[in-house]
Order: C-alpha cells, then sequence, then structure tokens
C-alpha cells in the first residue's frame, strides 16, 4: 500500500479489469537437417522467405556427401523444403543446421604458421566454400590535401620511374617499412610528394568472394594496416563483434600477429593474375571444404548432429511445429523420428512434430513404418510429392527436370496457411498441395481405407480438385487424441494460458486470486467459442473454469499451490461427410 505522510492531493492508477490473454502464434515452424551452407552451433536463425534463406544457409544445389552413392539421396531436402514451405502459404521458419564431419575451405594469402602466416577461410563448413576470392590493390591519387585526411594505418605509394616506394601512416607522419620518415616539409594543399616527376597514390584493398554456387560479396576501401579502421583482419574478423557480421561475411581474414601491412601487399600483388581481367584482381582459390557424410542422430553433446540441432530449438518459445524433412531418406531415419517425437513430448514444449515417410514406400511399408511409432505430439505423411527441379537447366542432361521431395515442407506450410486463413482449430486438411506435379504413388481409395485407420495421412490425387491433403491423423492409439487439429488447439490453448497468466505466481493465494484467475481465462476461453473454434449453442456448453475450494484442499494452498480446472467442448473436423437418402411416397407425412 502507497504511504501518506504529508497532507495533499494523491491521485493513483488502479484497474478494475481481470487480465486478459493473448493467443500465441501457432504458425512458427522449425526444419532440421543438413544445408549448403550455415552456423551450426547456436540460436537457430528466423528465416521469412527463401531469399533470407539462401542468403544465410545457400542455395538449393545437392549436397555433397561422400557416404552418400545415391544422387537423389543428395539432394538438398532442407533447402527444397523451405521452398515448399513458402510457397504453400508459412512466413516464419527458424532453420537449425545438421552436419557430420564437414570441412571448412582455406586459402593461403602468405606462407607461414600462425603469427607468420595470413588466411583466408570460409566462416561456415561445407562444400559451398570452396569458391574464389579476388584481391584488388585500389589507388587514389595522393596530394598532401588529400594525405592530410586519410585514415590512420593509410598505405602510400610514390612511384619514380620504375621505382615505388611505400610508405604506412596518415596526416603529417609517413614512414617506410624501415621507419624511414616521407619528408613533407614546403609541400603545398595540391603538391604531390615526392619530387619532380613523381607520382602518389593511397592504397586500399577490394575483395570479391565468390562461392562454389554463384554466391558473391564484395568489399571495398579495406585497410592493409592494423591501424586502418577498416582492415582487413577487422572487417573480415575471425571473431566479429555480432551475430549480423558472422552472417553476412562468407569468409573471415586470418592475419598473423607478425604480419605487417608491407609484407600483407606484397603477398597479394604475388598471388596470379586473372587471366582477361581488365581491373588487376589476383585470385586466391579457397579449397578443402566438404559437406562431409550424411547427418546422424548423435547426442544433444555432439556438435551437428540431429540431437544437438533440436537441442537448440528448446530455447524457442515460438516454435509450435517441428520437422527434419529428409531425415527418412538417411540410414537413423526411424532414429530421427523417434527424437522428433520425443521432442515435440517434452514438458510445456507446446509442439508437434511432423514426420515423413521413407522414400519409395509401398502401402504395406506404411503399415509396418506406422506401427513402430505412437504419439499424441506427431503426425504422419505419405507419399512423397514429385515437383519440377528449380536447378533443371536447358541442356544440362545430368540434371532431372523432376525430383521427388518429402511431404514435410509442403505441410508445414499448409499448417501455417490453415491457420492464418481459417484458425488451427481448422483440420488441416482438404487443402491444395502448391508446387506438387504428382505424388511418388498415386493412392486409392481402398489403400486409404487401409492407412487412413492407422493414422497415416496421405496425400492423394483427387480428379478434378486436384492434389491435396487427404488425412488430419495423429500417430497415436488414444481414441481421445485422434486428429492434428485437436492437437494442435490444446497446444494453442495451453500455452497461451501458460503464458498469459504468470503474473499470477506469487501473488497471494486467496479469493481475490482465483477471481481474478476465472475471469481471466473465462474471458479468453469465451471470445474463443465466439469464433466458432469451440462446441456449443451456449457458453456454458462451450467450457468451464473452476478455480476455487472444489479444486483445491488445505494441503495444496499449504503448499503454495493455485489449482485450476478447465474443460473445453472442442470442434472435431467432419472426417466421414454421411448423406442417408431413401424413398418415399407423395403422400408420406
Amino acid at each position: 500500500m502507497p504511504e501518506y505522510l504529508a497532507p495533499g492531493v494523491y491521485v493513483e492508477e488502479t484497474s478494475f479489469r481481470a487480465k486478459s490473454i493473448e493467443g500465441v502464434g501457432t504458425s512458427t515452424t522449425a526444419f532440421v537437417g543438413p544445408t549448403r551452407r550455415g552456423p551450426v552451433a547456436g540460436v537457430p536463425e528466423l528465416v521469412t522467405s527463401l531469399t533470407d534463406f539462401e542468403h544465410i544457409y545457400g542455395g538449393l544445389e545437392n549436397l555433397e556427401l561422400a557416404d552418400v552413392a545415391d544422387a537423389a539421396r543428395r539432394l538438398n531436402y532442407v533447402a527444397h523444403a523451405v521452398r515448399a514451405y513458402f510457397d504453400n502459404g508459412g512466413s516464419r521458419l527458424y532453420v537449425a543446421r545438421t552436419v557430420n564431419g564437414a570441412l571448412f575451405a582455406a586459402g593461403q594469402l602468405l606462407a607461414g604458421a600462425d603469427a607468420a602466416g595470413a588466411f583466408m577461410r570460409a566462416r561456415f563448413p561445407g562444400a559451398s566454400s570452396n569458391g574464389r576470392v579476388l584481391f584488388r590493390v585500389a589507388q587514389r591519387p595522393a596530394t598532401l590535401r588529400t594525405m592530410a585526411t586519410a585514415p590512420a594505418g593509410s598505405m602510400l605509394a610514390i612511384t619514380v620511374g620504375s621505382t615505388e616506394t611505400l610508405y604506412q601512416g596518415n596526416g603529417a607522419t609517413w614512414a617506410q617499412a624501415n621507419a624511414a620518415a616521407l619528408d613533407l616539409t614546403g609541400l603545398g594543399p595540391n603538391d604531390v610528394p615526392g619530387g619532380a616527376g613523381a607520382t602518389a597514390a593511397l592504397l586500399t584493398l577490394a575483395l570479391d568472394v565468390v562461392d562454389a554456387d554463384g554466391g558473391a560479396q564484395t568489399w571495398e576501401d579495406l585497410g592493409l594496416a592494423r591501424a586502418h579502421p577498416r582492415w582487413l583482419g577487422t572487417v573480415l574478423a575471425l571473431n566479429p563483434g555480432s551475430r549480423a557480421e558472422a552472417l553476412n561475411n562468407l569468409v573471415m581474414a586470418d592475419i598473423g600477429a607478425d604480419v605487417d601491412a608491407f609484407e600483407l601487399l606484397a603477398a597479394v600483388r604475388a598471388l596470379p593474375a586473372v587471366a582477361g581481367d581488365t581491373e588487376g584482381r589476383r585470385l586466391l582459390l579457397l579449397a578443402g571444404g566438404s559437406d562431409g557424410n550424411a547427418p546422424t542422430l548423435g547426442a544433444e553433446t555432439t556438435a551437428g548432429s540431429y540431437a544437438a540441432a533440436l537441442a537448440t530449438l528448446s530455447g524457442l518459445e515460438d516454435v509450435s511445429i517441428v520437422a527434419a524433412p529428409g531425415s527418412s531418406a538417411y540410414a537413423e531415419g526411424p532414429a530421427v523420428q523417434n527424437a522428433l517425437i520425443a521432442h515435440a513430448e517434452r514438458r510445456r514444449a507446446y509442439r508437434i512434430a511432423v514426420l515423413d515417410s521413407a522414400p519409395r514406400q509401398t502401402p504395406g511399408d506404411m503399415r509396418t513404418a506406422r506401427g513402430r511409432v505412437d504419439s499424441r505430439h506427431a503426425a504422419l505423411y505419405y507419399p512423397w510429392v514429385v515437383v519440377a527441379n528449380p536447378l533443371a537447366r536447358p541442356g544440362r542432361d545430368d540434371i532431372p527436370r523432376e525430383i521427388e521431395l518429402p511431404p514435410s515442407g509442403f505441410v508445414t506450410g499448409i499448417y501455417a496457411r490453415n491457420d492464418v486463413q481459417r484458425g488451427v482449430h481448422k483440420a488441416p486438411a482438404n487443402e491444395v498441395v502448391t508446387g506438387a506435379l504428382r505424388f511418388e504413388l498415386d493412392i486409392n481409395f481402398a489403400q486409404q481405407e487401409l492407412l487412413n485407420p492407422l493414422g497415416v495421412n496421405c496425400l492423394r490425387y483427387l480428379s478434378g480438385r486436384g492434389y491435396r491433403v487427404w488425412g488430419a491423423r495423429l500417430v497415436s492409439s488414444d481414441p481421445e487424441w485422434k486428429y492434428v487439429s485437436d492437437r494442435r488447439y490444446f497446444n494453442y490453448l495451453e500455452s497461451s494460458i501458460d503464458r498469459g497468466t504468470q503474473w499470477a505466481v506469487f501473488e497471494p493465494n486467496g479469493e481475490r486470486l482465483w477471481a481474478n484467475v476465472r475471469q481471466t481465462i473465462s474471458d479468453f476461453l469465451y471470445n474463443e467459442w465466439r469464433n466458432g473454434a469451440l462446441l456449443g449453442s451456449t457458453a456454458d456448453q462451450a467450457y468451464f473454469v473452476r478455480c476455487d475450494r472444489s479444486v483445491m484442499t488445505q494441503n495444496d494452498l499449504d503448499n503454495g499451490r493455485l489449482v485450476c480446472l478447465i474443460g473445453v467442448a472442442i470442434i472435431k473436423p467432419a472426417e466421414f461427410v454421411i448423406f442417408r437418402i431413401g424413398q418415399m411416397t407423395a403422400d408420406a407425412a
């Protein structure tokens, strides 16, 4: 309570209403799996378009997995799944990269090790980092005026005839490598140092980096000396000052402590010239990068494993859908599937795992595969989707025109589209699969009669209605948890109530708090009922909220527990629509 110690008028703010609960987002998705490049450890990056993904994690080009002989299984499944996700309506996606023995590309700029050497290294491991670094020494005419405003650590070249002398410094102090100073006495602002017949230029570096996939970056006005504010080793630092720099810079400069500006410039000039290049650029090849082997489940402590990637998602509260596109194509597919389920089932995860069938499965195979999993937090989709290959080019017969992709990328995008257009309470089924040319197997009615009761959601071609998701079940044997919409809507309710009632922790546990909690949750559920997410012609039929002595014992109160019992009548999808038609006579009542 406020204190009133001196006479006066006191104005205070108070509230006459219960707290409100805001519904959480339900369409934010997370993918785990191998990509062409990108960070391996740390918090996964959020991407909102395919362009964002390509900027950080590379393009759609195939992976170069050393232990995978089947070309189809070398497809960059995660990248293609990202494309399918956004094409089908997704908008927010986290990506957690996995690697298994991938190596970094590097190129030696100056011979020597540690303090005496200089190298250019790829920021991230992967075969896509095997590229080129093109150096160009840029020259700007130097006079006493331009030299006076040059940054600290600038390089100056004075040429008389065929003789070039290099100086480092700024302002009035310029010295050679042997510390001999340049005499600038008696020069006017527009005079060129060095005497009659001399030319002078301020030197900087320009870099063009081109990776194996054609990605390119350019840097201008880089300094050669450590004192320069844009020194090469600072702009492309091994340990950049921000996450944005680490993600944006494809390469990093590893320059030994004993390497000075004169040695660095000599090393750049000693690189081979680029044939036919009119700008005089010099070429340094980056080599040795590799994608390693097929990713494995591993452990949470094994950097780059599926388990470690899933662990990084645990701290992201806004993720509600998780998938590992393409993992079912690898040897450890079933293990990764179980890890996805375990991740979704963790306490207060509020997530659903979207599982892929393995490629080239028959309905009989799927019956067996479904028998290996049982969860109220996962849904399984079959078969794979055939799409046009975005990498196909005229005259390249070695690149297939069509490719087969796992369904999870398409389905998670449909989840997101369904949530925006209809709401999370509506089953994400009877929805068009955008981008599908056909499915790997044309599932017929009889085959779905076998698979649907088991909880295998089929993707089907329906004449006149296109390619659609034609199933909405969980892989659960619990009859109370049959449908995907049940799980996702309960996740939404639980997460919203969880986050919207954190204010109640450590409040005095009495009637006033109980009434406030009841009102807060009731207002939230009333709005859900009005929006058509709950069943019932009245609010009393749709839900109830109890938070009083009827659900709490004295032992609960003595141990600091507030118990609130909530019941909701959720709407089930009309999976079977039945019309009963019979004959009648004209005079029948």
